[in-house]
């Protein structure tokens, strides 16, 4: 379900470092620029663009080895705008990346539930060992754990959620249990009736079963009640709760679609939000960009590529779209 585009024969990270050195002092064999003069930054794209998070990390470590400075430094220096965000955030460790993306939304989190999604799509659309090893990387990089930061930032029945969202550990494997998911659906139907969409059970739920388990009892509560646990949310009312609930359950149910919602609102209206933008393509272009492809023009009557095309401009736009597999 990736859209990475990575070369039969990687070259060996060492080369892949001396590649981008030679990019960033402008004598990369793809440059344009002489003696040195600028960035070549289409040289960038080629060789991080193409490899894959362990590769990456592999070219982070050949970097500082050889020339005794920080690879991310080196492109944060180098680099400019929208594309020198797109590149760090490609080129951190996922773990780290999604720790440091964790950290920003709690600080924005009184600007209301949508800084919070990142860490709904930390907790609902990650494998639990992504999910673990971004608290061991958020605990590393912040000295403090990120249910202690949820803690002191996120106000109840957000925090509620939240807390047990991000310290679940699910199953991974698809083991169904049909007969809970009949329960559950009944139990879930029942607390929405009575708007009370933090039940103990309601989170519980949510927190714990693994994925498969929860799809089942989604769709077994649609054919018991008449319709998708989503619509009935949404009933209980408008406000931050709602929101979020109603974000958890299309995370976990569905994620292409949020993150092709993520994208659409990133780039329709009045600017780009583009913080939005490369969260969506960057996180996700090595688990289920593909299928967010897919989906994309079933939603928007526009395919992904296109949008983005209409929506950024050079190297940026460049990398991208080489993420999402339509460059090289």
């Amino acid at each position: 379900m990736s859209t990475l585009k990575v070369p039969d024969l990687v070259p060996p990270p060492e080369q892949d470092a001396k590649r981008l050195k030679e990019a960033f002092d402008g004598l990369s064999k793809f440059s344009f620029s002489f003696l040195g003069l600028g960035t070549d930054e289409k040289a960038v794209t080629w060789v991080l663009g193409q490899r894959t998070a362990s590769q990456r990390q592999l070219i982070r470590q050949a970097y500082q080895r050889l020339y005794n400075e920080s690879l991310i430094d080196n492109i944060t220096s180098e680099l400019s705008g929208d594309f020198k965000d797109a590149v760090i955030m490609w080129t951190l460790d996922p773990a780290e990346r999604d720790a440091k993306m964790a950290k920003e939304a709690l600080k924005k989190s009184k600007s209301g539930v949508k800084h919070l999604q990142v860490i709904v799509e930390i907790s609902c659309s990650s494998s639990p060992y992504h999910l673990a090893a971004v608290r061991q990387a958020y605990c590393a990089l912040f000295d403090c754990s990120i249910e202690e930061d949820i803690t002191a930032v996120v106000s109840m029945p957000l925090r509620k959620v939240l807390l047990r969202l991000v310290s679940s550990f699910r199953y991974d494997k698809e083991l169904l249990d049909i007969e809970a998911a009949a329960s559950e659906a009944n139990q879930l139907h029942e607390a929405i009736k009575a708007k009370q969409l933090d039940h103990d059970q309601v989170v519980h739920i949510l927190a714990t079963r693994n994925f498969f388990q929860l799809k089942a009892t989604f769709e077994r509560y649609e054919q018991m009640h008449g319709s998708p646990i989503d619509e009935d949310i949404s009933s209980v009312g408008k406000g931050d709760l709602v929101s979020l609930m109603k974000m958890v359950i299309l995370c976990i149910r569905c994620p292409e679609r949020h993150f092709a919602e993520v994208i659409r609102t990133s780039i329709v209206g009045f600017g780009t939000d583009e913080a939005a933008l490369n969260r969506a393509i960057v996180t996700r272009a090595e688990v289920d960009m593909k299928l967010i492809k897919e989906v994309y023009p079933i939603m928007y009557k526009n395919t992904l590529e296109d949008d983005v095309i209409g929506d950024t401009s050079g190297d940026y736009q460049e990398f991208l779209l080489t993420l999402t597999g339509s460059k090289f």
